[in-house]
Parts: C-alpha cells; structure tokens; sequence
C-alpha cells in the first residue's frame, strides 16, 4: 500500500461521549491541535487528523484494560489513528510536552519484524483511551 493511498480512502466519522465541551475544545483543539468544525450546546465537531470526530455530552464509554499489546494491557475499546513517523514522533513530543498521562508511552514494537511501528496510548480528559500508530511507511500497516 503506498503512503500515497491514504488520500484515496474513505474518512471515518466517529461519535462518542464527553462531559465538559469547553474542555474537549482545550483537549482536541489546544493540545492535539485539531480544528474545530460546526458545534451547539450539546456537540462539537472536530477535524481529528482528517477524520470527522463528533464529541456528544454524556457519559463516555466504559473502557477496561483487556487489550494485550506486547506485554501491556491496554484500554479496550479505543480509537486512534495511524501516521508517518514524522508526524507521529511531533505529535509524541506535543503530548509529552503538553504532560499528557500516557497509558503507553510512546514506543517502538515489532522492531525489525515486519510490521515495525511506533505506538503511544493516552485518555482524552473523559477516560476516552486513543491510540496513535507511526509507520516509517504506510506500505508496512499491514505487513505481516
């Protein structure tokens, strides 16, 4: 798969729970730097790495800590998304810089195995876990 395909894919649109929209604004907008799009007293969207996310008042998701990645368990469900490894290791540095609580700090797995990927956890201010993947190229998403 081509790094280049990435433009050629459908978008996602994802929606889900938070219970202060000032702070997810703060969260997604100042420290993850997305764009905000349409909003009401009860929703705000977000351009999250272009992909259409749609932050709802409410409860969020209960999440447990059943997913096995490597020797880690990590919050299932979550959600992220898959970069360069540019993009991904200046993202890294914005949330540690940010001081962002990692469940999984940001980290290389697979080395040297096909599949090689850099993968860092983290929760949104509502417990919502997110998952961020790098890939020196996206040829290798599914290599295996």
């Amino acid at each position: 798969m081509p790094d280049t395909l990435l433009t050629t894919r459908s978008l996602f649109h994802f929606a889900f729970h938070v219970t202060d929209l000032d702070e997810a604004r703060h969260f997604y907008g100042g420290v993850l730097g997305c764009t905000e799009g349409r909003s009401t007293d009860t929703w705000v969207d977000f351009d999250f790495f272009s992909h259409q996310i749609s932050l709802h008042l409410g409860e969020p998701f209960k999440t447990t800590r059943t997913g096995k990645v490597g020797d880690h368990m990590v919050p299932m469900p979550h959600f992220g998304l898959v970069l360069l490894l540019t993009e991904w290791r200046a993202l890294a540095d914005r949330l540690t810089a940010a001081g962002v609580d990692f469940v999984l700090p940001p980290q290389v797995r697979f080395e040297g195995q096909p599949g090689e990927q850099w993968t860092m956890f983290f929760c949104d201010p509502f417990g919502n876990p997110i998952e961020v993947k790098g890939f020196a190229s996206l040829a290798d998403l599914y290599a295996s």
